[in-house]
C-alpha cells in the first residue's frame, strides 16, 4: 500500500463521515435553536424542555436517512474491497 493510497482512503472515509453527520447536526443546532429561543421568550427554564424535542428530532431525522446513510457506507465498503487487489 503506498501512502497516496491511505492518505486518499483517509481522505474518504472523513468525507463520508462528514456527509453522514452534518444533517443529524444542522437538525440537532436548529431544533435546540429554535428551543432556546422559546425558553427566552416564555422565561421557563427547564432542560428537559431542550432534550426531549432534540431527542424526537434526531430520531426522526435518522429513521428518514437510514436508507441513504446505509447506501453510502455499502458504496464506500465495496469501493474499499473492490480495490485491495490493487494495492497489492
Amino acid at each position: 500500500m503506498t501512502a497516496d493510497l491511505a492518505v486518499e482512503l483517509c481522505r474518504s472515509a472523513a468525507i463520508l463521515a462528514l456527509t453522514l453527520s452534518v444533517p443529524v447536526l444542522l437538525v440537532a443546532l436548529t431544533v435546540g435553536l429554535i428551543m432556546g429561543m422559546l425558553q427566552a421568550l416564555t422565561q421557563v427554564q427547564d432542560q428537559t424542555l431542550t432534550f426531549v424535542p432534540r431527542l424526537i428530532a434526531l430520531t426522526i431525522v435518522l429513521l428518514l436517512l437510514l436508507p441513504w446513510g446505509l447506501n453510502l457506507l455499502t458504496e464506500y465498503a465495496a469501493n474499499l474491497i473492490r480495490s485491495i487487489p490493487n494495492s497489492i
